[in-house]
């Protein structure tokens, strides 16, 4: 018989959740991480509607009240690794997502550990007691339902979804739970009268593929009928590495846009060395004033780590999408590297030139003075935005 033993753990309002540890004085009153872009929100401030992403002006109008707090990158860094200690000790079986959450898979620890539902609880007042910190855990037989689960849970709950129940679990729920149901796919499941996930179970894979292309419907109605083969998967090397910055909605002159594009590739380029990776593909991922976004990308024709080489991939792809950033204004960039490689699978086609080089010098510096110690010109006093933690490369 089936058995619902993958747990899907999220830590709840992190980085605020982080500081309310740290200073008792903000216990039970809403938090906002951040200034001029809320980086995280406490459960007290997101019930007047402050979310993640949101400005910071916006955020305080929705709650006058709310206290602001700077970000702590090393804090919640250090947070998030004792965090995963306790992962690590529940199971072999762990496969972060992100500082904050994981999945894992507890199967064959019955006769060591409980029932996965024990195992839950014991989990969540370890990181509790051990890290201070309160965390939902979703449980099932499918990562989707765990990671659905957990989300249904929080704040700080668990929740178990039986094999025999799953369906009676997921089907009433909005279809905004679906993974790869972003806000247009909604819009359009929406103007069909499609707002539960039973509806979209209901409908032919064929109808939906036509409605929303073929991977996403396919994908949509495997997921409605809770039809999900992964598993844990542990030391899995990235495929992509990202990193983006919210703008806020004032006009950004050219100059500005560009030096964020130029902070965000530099930082990528240094991840993309440390981690002996090389990558192919340059997406630019972009979000306009009426919260529409738009993605570009390009293949390069061999792999490369060199930071030039992707800034000019970068621009282009930019300079492409000026006319309708300058129609409709720009509230986030982000960069992501795509299709990568280990470097030494594509040694022979980077050749050890000047280029690499001078690559391998400045992050040299860099490690041992910081990323302040050395920068460009174009991004003398200019804001660089917060490095946000993340897990290994």
């Amino acid at each position: 018989m089936p058995v619902a033993n993958i747990l899907h753990a999220d830590l709840d309002s992190f980085f605020a959740s982080v500081e309310q540890r740290d200073d008792p004085r903000l216990r039970g009153k809403p938090v906002i991480v951040g200034g001029g872009v809320v980086l995280a929100a406490s459960y007290e401030a997101k019930a007047f509607g402050v979310a993640t992403a949101m400005g910071g002006r916006q955020a305080k109008r929705l709650c006058p009240h709310a206290i602001v707090v700077p970000a702590r990158m090393s804090a919640y860094s250090e947070a998030s690794k004792a965090v995963f200690a306790v992962f690590d000790d529940t199971t072999p079986l762990v496969e972060g997502l992100s500082i904050d959450e994981a999945f894992l898979d507890v199967r064959g620890l019955e006769r060591l550990s409980g029932t996965p539902e024990e195992i839950a609880r014991r989990l969540k007042r370890r990181v509790l007691e051990e890290v201070g910190l309160p965390i939902s855990v979703g449980v099932a037989r499918t990562k989707f339902l765990a990671k659905v689960a957990s989300a249904v849970a929080k704040p700080d709950g668990l929740l178990v979804v039986p094999p025999d129940g799953e369906l009676e679990f997921l089907h009433p729920l909005p279809v905004e739970r679906l993974w790869g149901v972003g806000v247009k796919t909604a819009q359009k499941l929406h103007a069909r009268g499609i707002v539960t996930v039973s509806q979209v179970a209901a409908m032919d894979e064929g109808a939906l593929v036509e409605l929303l292309g073929r991977a996403s419907g396919r994908h949509i109605h495997a997921l409605a009928h809770n039809r999900d083969p992964r598993r844990v998967r542990t030391g899995q090397r990235r495929r992509s590495m990202g990193s983006q910055r919210a703008l806020g909605r004032r006009a950004k002159t050219p100059e500005t846009i560009d030096a964020t594009l130029m902070t965000l590739v530099d930082r990528l380029g240094g991840r993309l060395r440390a981690a002996r990776r090389v990558c192919r593909t340059v997406v630019l991922r972009l979000r306009f004033s009426d919260f529409s976004r738009a993605t570009r990308s390009h293949t390069l024709n061999e792999a490369t780590a060199h930071t030039p080489t992707i800034l000019a991939t970068a621009r282009g792809l930019l300079a492409a999408s000026m006319p309708t950033i300058e129609r409709q204004g720009l509230t986030l960039i982000g960069v992501s590297l795509t299709s990568l490689e280990n470097d030494d699978a594509v040694q022979l086609a980077l050749p050890l030139d000047r280029r690499r080089a001078l690559d391998a010098t400045l992050d040299a510096v860099r490690d041992r003075f910081g990323t302040a110690a050395i920068t460009r010109a174009a991004l003398v006093g200019r804001d660089p935005g917060v490095v946000m933690p993340l897990l290994p490369d």
